[in-house]
């Protein structure tokens, strides 16, 4: 006879000198907890805007946009291979930040996920938290990362360049990873000895750092506004490490879901051909996912301006020109080749999204407890003006899918909110957020 004994949901384990171990979901704790499926969001991100061609260059079969709205729309060709999934995902119009149109258009990557007064930023203050950060917030008690936050370059890159487009509560960027081995490790072997050696490494660097800071205030006096930028961002750099290492050690003792791995390559990486280093990157994501190791994912897919190495990537796919330059083209020719790496980036977004919808959860898919964001800063070149933005997943969310939903001028934050409702987290505002989003694909909000 099974035991009738009812856990509480917030039974810990008592460890070796005080440490405090959270359960994993028994189901001694109950239906309300071990049959609620994880809400999960990732948030992806590709610079330069999408290609919306000029009418005159007669190529409208290629725009970003699909040109009707409503669930009638037609998937134009950059987008046609998410038509798979067109009752899994929709298009959303007319959104933009209202800072955005105020500050330097070069920031649209800064601000993406934050709606920050990037023009006139709080006193000590340049950016505000991410909308993944915000996520993770309420999260991670229940994962053992709070959240991954990846790009095609690592590290945070530099204002209005950024590498990152995530942001902590101080609005201070958050480093992001671009080695598949390297988030392979810090998701999939969180064994003792690894995290010993971690834990050992990052003593070591914060030692250092201690030393240095000893002597903080004559520190600062002798370092310029661009070295005491890097002291900041190396320190919260080492908060973060440190932030992930504490949340892998109390799972320590809870075995990670059974996965297969034989389809990665780890080795794969972003000097490498673009279509397998993504799909490896997706991969991670989708796996992570599955097994509950985070449920905040912020991946940044391509740099602004020119910067990183996947301003090269049409060049390697057999385009004529770099990334930033296409996304200046008015020529045709050019139009069209930026649409055709718009037509490349849709490819690697279905792949993600299939994969997504092939690992399960006890509901449904993966895909169906997920709420995924791809986007852009601008439209066009270095315009802050109704960002191109696609939603998908999230059927167990309440999303209903399958359109084009447009409505002029709406404040992107407005999404954002609605994001955070459908995942039950009950922020009264987010940013600029004037609400939520009316009469839209978010029905439960």
């Amino acid at each position: 006879m099974g035991s009738s004994v009812r856990l509480d949901r917030r039974a810990v384990l008592k460890g070796l000198a005080g440490v405090t171990l959270s359960l994993p979901l028994l189901e001694a704790m109950g239906k309300e907890v071990t049959e609620t499926p994880p809400r999960r969001f990732c948030a992806m991100y590709t610079a330069n805007g999408m290609s919306l061609p000029k009418t005159t260059n007669g190529i409208d079969e290629w725009s970003w946009f699909p040109k009707t709205e409503g669930r009638g729309f037609e998937f134009g060709k950059s987008t046609e291979p998410l038509s798979p999934f067109r009752e899994k995902l929709s298009f959303m119009g007319g959104l933009y930040h209202p800072n955005g149109t105020k500050a330097d258009p070069h920031l649209c990557s800064d601000m993406w996920l934050t709606g920050a007064p990037l023009h006139n930023p709080k006193p000590g203050m340049f950016n505000s938290v991410a909308l993944d950060q915000v996520v993770a917030m309420h999260t991670k008690q229940y994962c053992r990362q709070p959240s991954l936050v990846l790009s095609i370059d690592a590290g945070v890159g530099f204002l209005s360049r950024t590498g990152t487009i995530s942001y902590n509560q101080e609005g201070k960027p958050i480093p992001a990873e671009n080695n598949p081995r390297r988030v392979f490790d810090r998701l999939f072997r969180g064994d003792r000895a690894s995290l010993a050696t971690q834990r050992e490494q990052l003593q070591r660097r914060i030692k250092l750092v201690d030393a240095v800071l000893d002597n903080a205030k004559s520190l600062n006096k002798q370092l310029g506004q661009s070295d005491r930028e890097k002291m900041d961002q190396y320190m919260t750099s080492l908060d973060e490490i440190e932030s992930r290492l504490t949340a892998s050690e109390k799972w320590i003792d809870i075995p990670i879901k059974s996965q297969d791995y034989s389809q990665l390559n780890l080795d794969a990486n972003s000097e490498g051909e673009p279509h397998e280093y993504y799909r490896n990157m997706f991969d991670l994501i989708a796996l992570a996912f599955d097994a509950d190791i985070t449920r905040s994912v912020a991946f940044m897919l391509n740099r602004e301006d020119g910067m990183g190495v996947s301003d090269t990537f049409p060049i390697k796919l057999g385009l004529n020109r770099t990334h930033h330059s296409l996304s200046h083209a008015e020529d045709k020719e050019g139009q069209l080749a930026f649409a055709k790496y718009d037509l490349f980036l849709s490819e690697q977004i279905a792949y993600f999204l299939g994969r997504l919808q092939q690992f399960q959860d006890i509901n449904g898919s993966v895909l169906d407890n997920s709420i995924v964001m791809y986007g852009s800063g601008a439209s066009t070149t270095h315009n802050p003006t109704n960002l191109p933005t696609l939603i998908a997943g999230g059927a167990n969310m309440g999303l209903k899918h399958g359109t084009h939903w447009r409505k002029p001028n709406t404040p992107m934050s407005n999404l954002y909110l609605s994001i955070l409702r459908s995942m039950k987290i009950e922020e009264p505002s987010f940013s600029d957020s004037t609400g939520v989003l009316q009469d839209s694909v978010f029905t439960q909000v």
